[in-house]
């Protein structure tokens, strides 16, 4: 496994056809994210068809994730398609407005003038017009513009400082959750949830559903910065969204707020992805710019689990390259990241015996130099703990559950595997583990690895063994 962080890739009509799945497959993703913004039910069960295809065709794991729309914060259409804004000119942004003219726009999101007042900051379309409330009358948003440019149909609207009230999960992601759910994702993400209860609803409607999905929470309004640790605790994961967040906290505290949200996560055993503009230039261009590869190299070293594409794969000319370039970055910022195992374990108390094994094991294969880390396990929970911290070492999850292997795609340092598991007697079971990783090629003869399992066998949260084990030798430990 030369590459720890995994990549993140969405699907769009540039990367759906089944050669250029194949290739991206083989390029590296480790988990397509599909876009219910765009699409109908049947497209989405489509595409989840395609890469189980490639992916079983190839011999890989690919996870899917299902990325929720959240309410719709846009302008309307205009009758011509577009206008040009003038900075200083007034303009309105008219809630019964049917079609947009260069005077007036309507707006999808029908409550808006109820959620500002005069003075108030409307950014438009990721912030590169901007407009000041001067009043509101019934239905009206009166403006003036302060930044112009061109506008056209549904770009989206956001309130500088945030404020909006709109819920984050709509009837449309309702429905979408029953839709991921028949598709069976492995990842479902809540798009601008502000509180940990958007994401206790989110997980009882995926569970109604009949779905045991990952559930990630995008961080891309100021409520959630602000309430960032209750809806870390609500969630299984959170995605850094840089676009909206951007446009909402400013620019510049993006790359400190990158940095803290991915600590706050490792440090309670969540899931990261960092998403938004990564690669942006390769939607035309067939290779990065200089920025971009740093940008994704931090992220890296901040210590990610996941790197996400957006529009480079989705509609971009070279979905491939892009995922290749990325891969690559991954592998050389990986090789310069500094192992602090000392560090991180001496604020770290551990008071469940499967979290202990699951330190002892990282510890031992680092000081130990072993080839690999062999978990047996049912949930992930001991892969996932192992992934928190760097130890070097390649952790390979070894599981029988179908529904875990998919969750532990995105796992940073975690290679999933399935594992038959024909034995109920502990040394019978681990000589299978240690012959899939002979199979694999992962370990040879002589290798030494650590495998840690629970008693008894088959048992959820119960691993509470770790032995070193010098492959096709006895036992050392």
């Amino acid at each position: 496994m030369l590459r720890h962080t995994k990549i993140v890739a969405t699907l769009g009509p540039a990367s759906s056809t089944p050669a250029v799945l194949e290739q991206m497959v083989k390029a590296g993703i480790d988990v397509v994210r599909m876009n219910f913004s765009h699409g109908t039910a049947d497209d989405h069960k489509a595409r989840a068809d395609g890469v189980r295809a490639a992916a079983a065709k190839l011999g890989r794991t690919v996870g899917i994730l299902g990325d929720l729309q959240g309410p719709k914060i846009r302008v309307g259409k205009f009758a011509e398609g577009k206008i040009t804004l003038i900075a200083g000119e007034p303009f309105i942004l008219d809630a019964t407005c049917t079609l947009g003219s260069s005077e007036r726009v309507g707006l999808d999101y029908k409550d808006l003038p109820k959620d500002v007042v005069n003075g108030d900051i409307l950014l438009l379309d990721d912030g590169r017009l901007k407009l000041e409330v001067i009043h509101v009358r019934g239905q009206e948003i009166n403006t003036r513009v302060i930044v112009g440019g061109e506008l056209s149909n549904n770009k989206g609207i956001n309130r500088q400082g945030g404020g909006l009230t709109a819920p984050a999960l709509t009837a449309k992601d309702m429905d979408d959750i029953k839709t991921a759910a028949q598709i069976g994702v492995d990842f479902v993400a809540v798009s601008f949830p502000k509180s940990a209860a958007d994401m206790y609803m989110a997980r009882q409607l995926l569970r109604a559903a009949g779905s045991s999905a990952v559930l990630i929470a995008k961080i891309e309004r100021v409520e959630a910065v602000k309430n960032l640790e209750e809806i870390l605790d609500a969630s299984d994961g959170i995605m850094v969204a840089r676009g909206d967040l951007a446009v909402e906290v400013g620019d510049a505290a993006v790359p400190a707020l990158q940095k803290r949200m991915i600590r706050m996560a490792r440090d309670r055993n969540k899931l990261t992805i960092t998403a938004t503009q990564m690669m942006e230039s390769m939607i035309h261009s067939p290779v990065p710019t200089r920025a971009e590869v740093s940008d994704v190299a931090n992220a890296v070293l901040d210590g990610t689990d996941a790197v996400m594409l957006s529009a480079e794969t989705a509609a971009g000319h070279y979905p491939v390259e892009t995922v290749e370039s990325m891969a690559r970055i991954c592998v050389e910022a990986e090789r310069s990241a500094e192992i602090t195992l000392e560090r991180e374990f001496l604020d770290r108390v551990f008071t469940r015996i499967d979290q202990s094994i699951a330190m002892a094991a990282i510890w031992t294969a680092h000081h130990l130099k072993v080839k690999a880390i062999a978990a047996l396990t049912q949930t992930g929970s001991t892969a996932l703990w192992m992934s928190r911290l760097n130890c070097g070492v390649p952790i390979y999850a070894l599981t029988p559950a179908v529904e875990s292997v998919g969750r532990m795609v995105l796992y940073r340092g975690v290679c999933p595997l399935s594992m038959s598991q024909q034995h109920t007697d502990r040394d019978l079971l681990l000589a299978e583990a240690e012959q899939l990783l002979i199979d694999r090629g992962v370990v040879t003869l002589g290798d030494l690895i650590v495998l840690t399992i629970g008693e008894p066998i088959g048992s959820t949260g119960g691993t509470n063994t770790l032995k070193i084990v010098r492959v096709g030798e006895h036992t050392v430990m």
